[in-house]
């Protein structure tokens, strides 16, 4: 399967952005790719072997999913490795840069269209931009 890489730069701390990132009650703030979808539940056990759920669906109900899977490597603030439910690999690395932090994430495609499924991921990086941006 191809690899897809999305990128967003966000103007926070990196302990604004980790926490963002990682914290359920931040993650149901972002994680959703267009104004009539949201994220009405997440789960996160960010330890090795610990595994994730966010429940990510339209907001007339019609249809949704959950983004799952487990950690298999977490160096906080720094790199997230996981593997989804249908066995798919996900890289996050969060990397400090002339006072922003870089949020880099690569993942396997599946067989659906790669182009939405990079338009997709980065409308969530760019809901995630603004949410860290915004958050005290």
């Amino acid at each position: 399967m191809p690899e897809i890489t999305v990128q967003i730069t966000v103007r926070a701390s990196l302990d604004r952005v980790w926490k963002a990132w990682t914290e359920p009650k931040h993650i149901t703030q972002w994680n959703f790719a267009s104004p009539d979808w949201h994220c009405p539940s997440a789960n996160n056990d960010l330890t090795v072997g610990g595994t994730f759920s966010w429940r990510m669906e339209a907001k007339d109900g019609s249809m949704g999913f959950d983004y799952e899977g487990t950690y298999k490597e977490v160096s906080p603030k720094s790199k997230i490795l996981a593997t989804l439910g249908d066995g798919r690999k996900v890289e996050i690395r969060f990397a400090e840069k002339d006072g922003a932090v870089e949020v880099t994430e690569t993942f396997e495609a599946d067989e659906n269209n790669v182009e939405m499924q990079r338009q997709g991921w980065q409308a969530i990086l760019e809901n995630f931009k603004s949410h860290a941006e915004a958050t005290a």
